[in-house]
This record gives C-alpha cells, sequence and structure tokens, in this order.
C-alpha cells in the first residue's frame, strides 16, 4: 500500500514537474496563487510570481488561432498507448488524468512518455477562427525533459461514453485524487484520424515555459453538452486561457 501511495505523489511530482521546466536555473519554486479569473488571472500571471515571466515576454505562446500556412510532409505519430491511467485528480485548475510509466507517442524518432492528460473548456486553440467546447491535452516529455502536448478537440454532439466513465469518479475538490478501479485507456479518446497540425508553443498554464512541441489533431470526437456544463461545474469557471499571437511561427500541416 505505502508503494502505490508512493508511486501516486512521484507521479503527481512529476507532472508539476513537467510544468515547471524551464524555471530560471533550473530550480522549482514554491507553487505561486494563480487561476482564471480575478486576481492573479490570464493576464497578470507573470505577476504572481517572477518565474512566470514568459506569460507576458514570450513570443511563441499558446494557445493560438490555428491557421496552417504551410503544406508540407509531416512524420506519423506513432502512439504505443498500451497502460492505463490509474487515477484522476483535481489540482484546482483542470482534471488530469495520471498514467504510469510505459506510454509513448513517437514522431521523428523522438519518443516522449505520456505523464498526463486534462481538460479544457472551452478550448483553448482555434482552428481557422473556430472555437471548441472543450480540448484534451495528452502532455509527453522525453528523456531530455522537452514536451510535447498532443491536442484533441471536442465538438458538441452525442454524449462521450468513455467521458461518462471518467465524469462519474471525477474529483469534485481541489486536491482531491481518485482510483480508476477500471484503468482509463488513452486510445479511447483520440479520434479514428491522426492528421495532425504542428507549430511550437508554450505551455498554456505558469510558467508557460516555451520550446513545447504541439500536434494538434485535425479530426475531432464528439461531447454531451450535459458533459461540458459537468465539467464547467466541477471547476466553478472556464479553464481557458486567452489566444496568443502567432507572431513569425510556421504553423505546419
Amino acid at each position: 500500500m505505502l508503494k502505490k501511495v508512493a508511486s501516486l505523489w512521484f507521479r503527481v511530482w512529476l507532472t508539476a514537474a513537467v510544468l515547471l521546466l524551464a524555471l530560471p536555473g533550473g530550480g522549482v519554486a514554491e507553487e505561486a496563487h494563480w487561476g482564471y479569473t480575478g486576481a492573479f488571472g490570464p493576464s497578470d500571471w507573470d505577476k504572481a510570481d517572477p518565474s512566470f515571466f514568459m506569460c507576458k515576454a514570450g513570443k511563441n505562446q499558446t494557445p493560438i488561432n490555428i491557421v496552417p500556412r504551410f503544406a508540407t510532409t509531416l512524420p506519423p505519430l506513432v502512439f504505443s498507448y498500451g497502460i492505463k491511467g490509474d487515477t484522476v485528480l483535481n489540482n484546482g485548475h483542470t482534471v488530469q488524468v495520471l498514467f504510469p510509466h510505459g506510454n509513448t507517442l513517437t514522431v521523428d524518432g523522438i519518443s516522449f512518455e505520456l505523464v498526463q492528460m486534462h481538460f479544457h473548456t472551452p478550448g483553448e486553440n482555434l482552428y481557422a477562427g473556430k472555437a471548441f467546447p472543450m480540448e484534451a491535452h495528452y502532455v509527453h516529455a522525453d528523456k531530455a525533459g522537452n514536451t510535447a502536448v498532443l491536442a484533441v478537440f471536442f465538438e458538441e454532439g452525442e454524449s462521450n461514453a468513455d467521458l461518462a466513465a471518467l465524469w462519474a469518479v471525477m474529483p469534485q475538490t481541489a486536491g482531491e485524487t481518485k482510483p480508476l478501479h477500471q484503468g482509463f485507456n488513452p486510445l479511447a479518446l483520440l479520434p479514428v484520424g491522426r492528421e495532425y497540425i504542428y507549430f511550437n508553443g508554450s505551455l498554456t498554464t505558469p510558467p508557460c515555459s516555451e520550446g513545447v512541441r504541439w500536434y494538434v489533431l485535425k479530426h475531432t470526437v464528439t461531447i454531451g453538452k450535459e458533459q461540458v456544463a459537468a465539467f464547467l461545474k466541477c471547476m466553478g469557471y472556464p479553464n481557458n486561457r486567452p489566444l496568443q499571437e502567432v507572431n513569425a511561427r510556421p504553423v505546419l500541416r
């Protein structure tokens, strides 16, 4: 039992570490207060902690309005997702599914291990000006500490059975975790089509570290209106960062 608890909190720590990769000097600061409303909302994240300076100063920030500028042949996404998530966490900013070691996404010969997936409502990125009611982010890290995010858009339609199973045990209190006794298959929320758009961006939450590889799937999956409402009720507020400038970045399709 002690080993299971230690493993869980190691993965919670690892998730936090992924979000703090770009702190000056590689250090980990104490958690600063930030949010999506009121004081230290998105426009003032840089004021919440000095290490969040990229939230204001960065030139390659995410989310963006995705308008592909260059057509090219992108390497395929190779999924080796065979291990189910075993824990769901409400961290006060989103709901995360935590995964044991072993799931990888390989792109152009580089393998990234899946650390966690989480949700934003409404969706953070736009696609050619189109907004989505929800967006899932699969957060990965490679052995060198580089971050890659796979993004999946949800369109309002039929209720999503896989989300329903997850929502049934969704923690309602910040800091609360619950076990996923049946596990959560990370492939469950991926569309059949795996074509994607690529751009270089950042984390969409503090410290807004840049150098993040973004792989945004072109195809969508459905979500019921009531499922969006249930997530919003759990969070208590929309948890999407406002759009950022694309600047001179190439957006590839």
